[in-house]
């Protein structure tokens, strides 16, 4: 076990590799801790990170992504810090997106969202997806072989959400090499726009983009998911303002991108190290839902998640003054033998493994949790269809029992840089 008082979460490179004994060590210590190297207080029980994301009176989303980085903008006073967040709320890390942000705000801007991702959509987007699936897998099956992020996972899940937000046919190859998902056939990774970087900020893009789509459908509307959106009010029926309306939906295609391409390589990684699923998944293709939610509890594509402590609280019997950083470890909640019975062990038939908490729960769940379900199913099922056997790239990866994986080095999110398989087909 490491030593808690040595080993930083935030910056060990071995911990960003594989957090799971640390998290192990933190739990032996109690469900909520006080981490030594950042005044952070660690929370991996299953039922206090379950509490904290409900209770948004006591915990503010205001620090979601950043956590203690960078500091507070502010000096904590007293038992209620309410009034300090909303004054120096803008000083705060993308603080005009709907995750950091607290009622009545949070919930204003997913009133927009809910406008968009209806249940006609999703079937629509749906259908979308098992074209898709098919013309992805078609780029590589003749190799016999691919690296799956850049080859399939990126792509795939790039193309799904360009077309649940309805950007026009002709913009999408754009988007796709401007957001790093085209994939020139040459195992390479294209992340540029007319020969120039999109930069640091791909938010802002995507936001130019919207707002540009948005403001043309207003003028101009169309029968069109875009002018949907762009004719949509708030519920008390006042008209926001056009990057209003982008933020949320800039938001849920970034945000879902990144999660959908690391539990799809998830995925597929956990069906090349236990190839006995691959045959079980084929003869009972009903049981691969709840593959995928075994793949979610046990590879949460997000770790962490943050809260500031706004009023003065209690969480697992542990003192919480107003302005404390809370880190509720969504990847250790998951792995909790209180919660799971031998919970680093892949148990596709888990009797509760839906009560996983890899997209969240209360008012801040993940918006595209539906997509990303769906994403995996449609994906685990046209691969087993089209491939015979498939299997990790020892050459690359090492043998069976001695794995070699590289994790992407954040803090903030768990995935695989890389995911070599070879397949009969």
């Amino acid at each position: 076990m490491p030593d808690l008082a040595t080993v930083d979460f935030f910056s060990d490179p071995d911990v960003s590799q594989s957090p799971y004994d640390y998290w192990d060590a933190v739990r032996a210590q109690g469900p909520v801790v006080k981490e030594p190297h950042h005044d952070v207080v660690v929370v991996t029980g299953y039922q206090e990170v379950m509490a904290a994301f409900k209770d948004h009176e006591s915990f503010s989303a205001v620090n979601a992504i950043g956590g203690p980085f960078p500091p507070l903008p502010f000096v904590p006073e007293g038992d209620d810090i309410s009034a300090q967040i909303e004054a120096h709320r803008h000083l705060f890390p993308i603080y005009e997106h709907m995750v950091v942000m607290d009622p009545p705000a949070h919930e204003k801007a997913r009133s927009l969202l809910s406008k968009l991702l209806t249940p006609r959509r999703l079937k629509e987007n749906e259908d979308f997806m098992w074209q898709l699936v098919d013309r992805q897998i078609d780029e590589f099956i003749d190799n016999g072989r691919c690296e799956f992020l850049s080859e399939y996972a990126k792509p795939f899940a790039t193309s799904a959400i360009i077309d649940l937000l309805g950007v026009p046919e002709e913009d999408r190859p754009e988007f796709l090499a401007a957001l790093g998902a085209e994939n020139p056939g040459d195992g390479t990774r294209v992340g540029a726009l007319d020969g120039q970087p999109v930069g640091l900020d791909p938010l802002k893009y995507l936001d130019d983009r919207f707002v540009g789509y948005l403001g043309e459908r207003r003028r101009n509307p169309k029968d069109d998911v875009l002018s949907g959106m762009a004719t949509a009010v708030y519920p008390d029926g006042s008209t926001p303002e056009l990057i209003e309306v982008a933020k949320p939906a800039t938001f849920l295609f970034a945000a879902g991108q990144e999660t959908v391409t690391k539990l799809l390589s998830a995925a597929v990684q956990t069906l090349g190290d236990r190839p006995e699923y691959q045959q079980m998944l084929r003869e009972s293709p009903n049981r691969i839902p709840s593959f995928i939610e075994e793949s979610l509890r046990m590879h949460s594509p997000t770790k962490v998640d943050f809260r500031l402590v706004r009023r003065t609280t209690t969480l697992g019997d542990v003192h919480l003054p107003a302005g404390t950083v809370v880190m509720l470890c969504l990847g250790a909640a998951n792995r909790d033998p209180d919660k799971f019975e031998d919970p680093h062990e892949f148990r596709p038939d888990r009797k509760n493994v839906r009560e996983h908490i890899a997209f969240g729960r209360g008012i801040h769940t993940c918006a595209g949790a539906p997509l990303a379900r769906v994403e995996g199913q449609i994906t685990v099922r046209r691969l087993l269809d089209r491939m015979r056997e498939i299997r990790i790239d020892e050459a690359f990866h090492g043998p069976a029992g001695a794995r070699h994986y590289a994790y992407e080095p954040t803090f903030l999110l768990r995935g695989l840089t890389e995911l070599r398989i070879e397949f009969d087909s």
